[in-house]
């Protein structure tokens, strides 16, 4: 026997919390645009990874620019997102011209057997002087090649120079990256490590949500995008005058401290929030050290935190977070990246300020049924995306779960089938379809997704909600 699905109560404190890696983000834009339409009260937002960059601009009544067509998830500088830095591409080319040089002389081998087997078909058809005249031109070619010796002396000096090309450019990429990084601290292991550094470069994502918050804070002045600190000092401002104003929401968002190994809860709240919040002490660390206040003195922090939400862990470069000298960490820089199991902990401390229910929403799909296997990926970017996107499906599972013990109600956006992987802003081919799926796609599923399984079952079945929107069908 089914169980019915739980009750939505508008007069309930409402929080809605966004998951996901990369592309996620489209999906959570397009589900927030129905709940939004729909006319659900949302009180609080909270967001890890790509969640982040849709829940800032949600919060401060921005929603509309983010699943704009022309907003920034259909900005065309995304189809670069997470790339492969280019140092390894170049290193990549600079080694497939030495190999193709190395195995030149066997390529001269293979073009002399395919000119005497075509000289020998060509006698055989009566075309002996075209015999002759192709075997000819090849033989003085070879010649050409090899009594200077070309080969012998041209292809070693450039296998060697193509060598050095690769390790210069590695050489460079990494004392460009440690000055970027304006740590000083010793960096412990080979050197060798240091000149292949991260596989993935983040720095285009983080630019591209940089420009879609200074757009929306800086309303109609057309002033040139200050520094990080700046906006986000605007930002909070914001936000914080405009509590209670339609379209306005509280902001809890979430990194990962690797330097400090534990979470980075960072929070925009109203004062009876804000107190429960502090008040909280739900391990044995100092909670100093894990919160964030954003309407305090560490608000020039916010950018840091979007930064370090679409790092990538392991694979893309921690984001460098310098907190202020007055702060717990005493002006230390630490490194910040996301944690796919951040959505539990996002629960947690929205149950902790008084969320009664909570609506979860995730761009994986849930665990697969029998003959669901599809084609696994060859290339490493799409198999680091597939275990990224089977952790998030994990943690979202576990969200999920504690949030049924903690609050009144928990409902669970998420799509059945999702092709699209966290890299895969340009698109993918889904073989299950056998079409090309886009992310105005994924972000249209969102959309429709939220009505099917939130507002039409739940919201409709509930208390009546003002104002609220069409339901598709």
């Amino acid at each position: 026997m089914s169980v019915p699905p739980p009750l939505f109560s508008p007069r309930l404190r409402t929080g809605v919390v966004l998951c996901g890696t990369g592309t996620a983000g489209a999906y959570h834009a397009g589900a927030l645009r129905a709940i939004l339409e729909a006319g659900i009260k949302i009180d609080v937002i909270g967001a890890h990874g790509a969640g982040v960059a849709t829940g800032l601009a949600a919060a401060i009544d921005g929603g509309a620019r983010v699943w704009d067509p022309a907003g920034p998830w259909a900005d065309r500088r995304l189809a670069r997102a997470y790339p492969w830095r280019p140092a390894l591409r170049v290193g990549f080319a600079g080694l497939l011209a030495a190999a193709a040089l190395l195995f030149s002389p066997l390529l001269v081998l293979v073009c002399a057997a395919a000119a005497y087997a075509f000289g020998t078909v060509a006698a055989l058809v009566g075309l002996v002087s075209l015999s002759r005249g192709f075997v000819g031109v090849y033989q003085v070619a070879v010649e050409w090649l090899f009594s200077p010796p070309i080969l012998p002396t041209i292809i070693p000096r450039a296998i060697v120079l193509a060598v050095l090309v690769v390790l210069a450019v590695l050489a460079v990429a990494a004392v460009r990256a440690a000055r970027q990084e304006r740590s000083r601290r010793r960096a412990a292991g080979a050197f060798w490590w240091q000149l292949l550094g991260s596989p993935l470069d983040a720095a285009e994502p983080a630019g591209v949500f940089t420009d879609a918050l200074w757009r929306l804070v800086r309303g109609a002045s057309d002033a040139p995008r200050p520094a990080a600190p700046e906006i986000g000092r605007r930002y909070v401002e914001l936000l914080a005058d405009n509590f209670g104003q339609p379209g306005f929401h509280e902001l809890v968002v979430a990194v990962h401290d690797l330097d400090a190994r534990r979470d980075l809860i960072g929070t925009v709240l109203d004062a009876p929030a804000r107190a429960a919040f502090e008040a909280r002490q739900p391990g044995p660390a100092p909670r100093e050290g894990e919160t964030v206040d954003f309407t305090g003195p560490q608000r020039e922090l916010l950018m840091g935190f979007l930064s370090g939400a679409l790092r990538v862990p392991v694979v893309t470069a921690p984001a460098q977070l310098p907190f202020p000298a007055d702060s717990f960490w005493q002006g230390e820089r630490h490194r910040v990246c996301d944690r796919p199991e951040l959505v539990v902990r996002l629960v947690d401390e929205l149950a902790g300020i008084g969320v009664e229910q909570i609506i979860l929403v995730g761009a994986a799909p849930p665990p697969a049924a029998p003959h669901a296997m599809r084609a696994q990926p060859i290339d490493l970017r799409a198999r680091i995306g597939e275990y990224v996107r089977s952790i998030e499906a994990a943690a979202l599972a576990d969200a999920a779960m504690l949030a049924r013990i903690r609050c009144a109600g928990v409902f669970v956006v998420r799509p059945h089938h999702n092709p699209i992987g966290p890299f895969d802003f340009t698109g993918v081919y889904d073989e299950a379809s056998d079409r090309q799926r886009t992310m105005a796609e994924l972000m249209q599923q969102g959309y429709a997704d939220a009505y099917r399984h939130f507002i039409e079952p739940v919201v409709a079945a509930g208390e009546p909600v003002e104002g609220r929107g069409p339901v598709l069908s």
